[in-house]
């Protein structure tokens, strides 16, 4: 990574070599640099609340006061996350004549107290419902790698990622309701975090999907997501003293590599970046053994009639798309309107399935310290590739297949990065167990480490 963690910005502000200002400074210059993707990365710069803020953190540090040894490092907040007195709009024009939030998001809040900055709000594809990261209203950030072409960043949480790739900010909080914190991260070569939905309140955040939502960050480490994580789920902070514990060895380790669809359609690059691993894994004493879950083919059988993020965000939308129709992006409408049609008893039948399946993959799992997989089948697409309609809806099914796995089993995943510098980006993920969010996150530091 050529920006620094949170630990590393930690303890220069710490030890005097850098302040609060010259971190927001930086990520300010980033952000505001026409040659770079500041301009479609966020969708509101709050830079003069963050000069203040990081103006007030420096006075604390300098008298002994500071919240915390992360007060006044940098991150952004996805466009979804309520700010007290600004507009929540969700990527959209929709919502503009919208009234001012009146509280800030829970998650948001807590990080605040902490002694973070907001540097401003970051784009996402409207209302969080695709993954690609396109976004036709105000424009479609760029993945870092090969701009010359022009790939998608993946989504929803595109901003997040782009900025945080791009030194914009040392963390950006998204959310993940198949995959929107994790396929940035892949696209974008950086670390995306998906927790156990419950462990984060999702009190002050614009809805896509009330069962599948799951709030995490967007980071260059796991220790970064993982001390931003325990914040947001208001527990005792981890992963993030100055001097962080060495991780886990990874010698030992039981990693299951999942069978099944999620191995089909994978490109060279995935395939060649994705076996490297397992090796260098493997050399280091891990214990790679293949996963088959038979049942993983019932989970798309199941939302054939209904699914959760269609039905549940027709239930938000439908008072907005009766006023507001024309001013959604049109492929974003139909998916939302794809809800309209479904009927509550699929619903109450997919809500029964949905448990079943979590019981009896549960037991096919147990074994393992991770079930592991390619996080996206393919490298970065070019943005000129989905401006064709169906091969918008086939690339974005494709990035989401792997991913909407551990959202529909109600479980915590991580992507972290597998290739090597130069190398088009490839997402390395690891799923865990339902509220096994402290275990997962031990064992991604240990593979992180032993693939650095």
């Amino acid at each position: 990574m050529p920006f620094p963690t949170i630990a590393e910005a930690a303890a220069d502000l710490a030890a005097g070599r850098t302040t609060s200002v010259s971190l927001v400074e930086g990520a300010l210059s980033r952000i505001a640099d026409p040659a770079g993707e500041g301009a479609r990365a966020f969708i509101a710069v709050q830079a003069d609340q963050a000069r203040a803020s990081a103006a007030a953190m420096d006075a604390l540090r300098a008298a002994g006061r500071a919240p915390g040894p992360w007060a006044g490092i940098p991150i952004s907040i996805k466009d979804l996350y309520d700010q007290k007195g600004v507009v929540t709009r969700g990527g959209s024009v929709a919502l503009d004549d919208a009234a001012p939030a009146e509280a800030t998001a829970v998650s948001v809040a807590r990080l605040e107290r902490a002694g973070f900055v907001v540097l401003g709000r970051t784009n996402m594809t409207e209302f969080a419902f695709s993954g690609l990261g396109v976004n036709p209203h105000y424009g479609t950030p760029l993945s870092p790698w090969d701009r010359a072409t022009g790939r998608i960043p993946g989504g929803s949480s595109a901003g997040a990622a782009v900025a945080t790739a791009d030194g914009m900010g040392f963390a950006g909080l998204g959310s993940d309701t198949g995959g929107s914190c994790r396929i940035p991260a892949a696209l974008c070569g950086i670390v995306g975090w998906k927790p156990t939905a419950r462990r984060v309140p999702l009190t002050g955040t614009l809805p896509l999907s009330f069962t599948l939502d799951s709030l995490g960050p967007l980071a260059r480490s796991v220790a970064c997501c993982a001390l931003l994580d325990s914040i947001m789920a208001g527990e005792e902070p981890q992963g993030t003293s100055v001097a962080p514990n060495l991780p886990m060895p990874v010698a030992g380790l039981r990693l299951g590599v999942l069978q099944g669809y999620v191995t089909e359609g994978w490109d060279a690059t995935v395939t060649a970046s994705f076996e490297r691993a397992l090796s260098t894994l493997s050399a280091a004493g891990a214990r790679i053994g293949k996963l088959t879950v038979p049942e993983l083919v019932e989970i798309p059988a199941a939302m054939s009639k209904a699914n959760f993020a269609a039905s549940e965000a027709w239930a938000w939308h439908r008072d907005l798309v009766a006023r507001k129709a024309a001013s959604y992006d049109p492929r974003i409408l139909g998916r939302i309107r794809r809800g309209e049609a479904m009927a509550a008893a699929d619903y109450v039948v997919l809500m029964q399935e949905r448990a079943r399946l979590i019981a009896a993959i549960a037991a096919r799992t147990a074994d393992f310290d991770a079930v592991v997989m390619p996080t996206c089948p393919v490298v970065p697409p070019a943005l000129m590739e989905v401006e064709d309609e169906a091969e918008y809806g086939r690339i974005n099914l494709l990035l989401l297949r792997n991913t909407t796995i551990g959202n529909f089993l109600d479980r915590c995943a991580i992507s972290l990065p597998c290739h090597r510098a130069g190398e088009p980006p490839v997402g390395f993920m690891l799923m865990g167990e339902t509220m096994g969010d402290a275990r997962l996150l031990d064992v991604a530091r240990a593979v992180e480490a032993a693939l650095a």
